[in-house]
């Protein structure tokens, strides 16, 4: 896609600016089992088949007869028997790179072996690897008819969890993006495929373009019909678009569409709003029939948002593809976007509705986000909420309003989003292993960081400032009770809330919310179980 002059974003967060991710199908049995499901579903009762144990989303297509040609993820095995290594991260201290791979064959990402790698200073992700027979692997993206080289995404930027694991995903930033030129059975001139990939509702822009799936193969916009790739992101390319997004859309070049008329013909399809998880989906027969559909990644089934011929304009009956695949960025590298990326897979064929629903039903099994098992303390992993033990304020709780950090009350009969909103997941200092930081729970990605000295949630981008804003040192509460969280990089300020609004306060000083009074207080904090469950 090539780049347009950028809008404001409609419906899209806004970060402020800060100063200063074998190849072998299951056993026979588990492949029967898929079998048996998708012919129940074809034929029978009418609801999605129960993958068998060990199958994964290209068992579920392989057994439907629509193969992977390309399977990507950070998070998990796409594939039962799959336990070969998912991505490569290279550290910034000595240059050196190293494969993470599987807890076991089918399982979850081994973060563990990315924290010790990458213990003591910062990694990107260099590489993703193709699960599927075809070694379809993606590198960090070079220069395109629209934006020059890309580089690589923080390797701990998106921690995440995976069935009951802690996980990484893929955040992109603008200027990131990972492609592979030189593929293996991706389709090509008219050939029909499948793709879907899981991404996030509250990572998005109105920027080109956050795609995942086929493109040119010279990073060159090379004309109508010659990409074929999922689109994720507010931008809306042909008016009218409904709701304010983010929208599950079609890259095909020149156009992001909703529908053949390139415009939404779905007046209920309003976007999916500020999911943390969303499935994105698109198949098309590359002459003339393309669908979109998307889900709620975390549970229930796929809704189709279009289904329908393809666009009326030259050059997209019958498609064009070239064959390369794209991930963060459209087809001439145009590289605005921002995005999440969990997992992916791309399909030769195009598989049934059946085995989209199969799919969609196992990624709602991984449990995307769910608990992490571990709550009411300061170790990594932990869910917490932290109270204020100020006497005016002991029902107050820190949570995110919009972007700002703030204090308000929360009970037990308070709507879910608010205590979502006062759910902190605690992760090893992002600038200093021995100190903390606080990922949201509502917000895969957002940390809790200063800026101005006022408490904002934002999403990490890699930058030692950033690591730095979102750092605090736990110390025993300046009252004498909970606990008092020093800044890191400003070691004499405390995250303290003063008349409902969090800032980092020195103990007396020019500004009000450095006032001597209540201070000791104010700054420390009872540690308890999260309110989201």
């Amino acid at each position: 896609m090539f780049r347009r002059t950028p809008r404001t974003p409609r419906g899209a967060r806004t970060p402020r600016t800060p100063r200063t991710p074998r190849r072998a199908r299951s056993a026979l049995l588990s492949v029967l089992a898929v079998c048996a499901g998708l012919a129940a579903l074809l034929f029978g009762t009418g609801a999605p088949p129960a993958a068998a144990a060990g199958s994964q989303p290209c068992d579920i297509y392989g057994a439907a007869g629509t193969p992977c040609v390309a399977a990507h993820s950070l998070a998990r095995a796409l594939y039962g028997s799959y336990n070969g290594p998912l991505y490569q991260v290279r550290r910034a201290s000595d240059g050196a790179t190293t494969k993470i791979g599987l807890l076991s064959a089918g399982g979850y990402a081994d973060a563990a072996a990315q924290d010790s790698f990458c213990s003591g200073t910062t990694c990107i992700i260099t590489e993703i690897y193709d699960q599927s027979p075809r070694h379809n692997d993606l590198t960090v993206e070079g220069a395109g008819g629209a934006g020059a080289a890309d580089v690589g995404a923080p390797a701990d930027a998106l921690p995440v969890t995976a069935g009951g694991h802690q996980v990484y995903g893929l955040e992109i930033s603008a200027g990131m993006g990972y492609r592979d030129n030189s593929t293996s059975g991706v389709a090509v001139n008219g050939q029909a495929e499948g793709m879907y990939m899981v991404t996030s509702g509250t990572h998005v822009n109105n920027r080109c373009c956050f795609d995942y799936g086929n493109a040119e193969t010279n990073n060159l916009d090379t004309g109508n019909g010659h990409m074929d790739a999922i689109n994720f992101g507010t931008e809306c390319w042909f008016a009218p678009c409904y709701g304010q997004g983010p929208w599950v859309q079609a890259d095909l070049e020149n156009g992001l569409f909703q529908s053949d008329a390139g415009y939404s013909r779905n007046t209920a399809n309003t976007g999916t709003g500020a999911l943390p998880f969303v499935t994105a989906l698109l198949k098309n027969n590359g002459q003339n029939h393309f669908a979109l559909k998307y889900a709620n990644a975390q549970s229930g089934g796929l809704t189709t948002t279009y289904s329908g011929g393809e666009p009326t304009a030259s050059g997209y009956s019958p498609m064009h593809q070239e064959g390369a695949i794209v991930l963060g960025t459209g087809g001439d590298n145009s590289n605005g976007s921002i995005g999440s990326f969990f997992e992916g897979v791309m399909t030769s064929g195009i598989p049934t509705d059946a085995a989209d629903a199969a799919v969609q039903a196992n990624i709602v099994s991984v449990g995307y986000g769910g608990p992490t098992g571990s709550t009411g303390t300061l170790n990594p992993g932990s869910e917490i909420s932290l109270r204020a033990t100020t006497a005016c304020c002991t029902t107050e709780y820190v949570r995110h309003q919009n972007d700002a950090a703030v204090t308000s009350t929360v009970t037990s009969g308070s709507p879910a989003v608010d205590k979502g909103d006062a759910t902190w997941i605690v992760r090893r200092g992002l600038a200093n292993a021995s100190c903390v930081s606080f990922e949201s729970r509502n917000y895969p990605g957002d940390f809790l960081r200063h800026f101005d000295y006022r408490l904002y949630r934002q999403p990490m981008d890699g930058t030692a400032q950033f690591r730095a804003d979102a750092t605090f040192c736990p110390q025993t509460g300046k009252s004498g009770t909970g606990t008092s969280f020093a800044s890191y990089n400003y070691p004499t300020r405390y995250l303290r809330h003063y008349n409902h609004t969090l800032y980092i306060a020195s103990n007396g000083g020019s500004n009000d919310f450095d006032s001597s009074t209540s201070w000791a207080a104010d700054v420390s904090w009872a540690t308890g179980s999260p309110w989201a469950p």
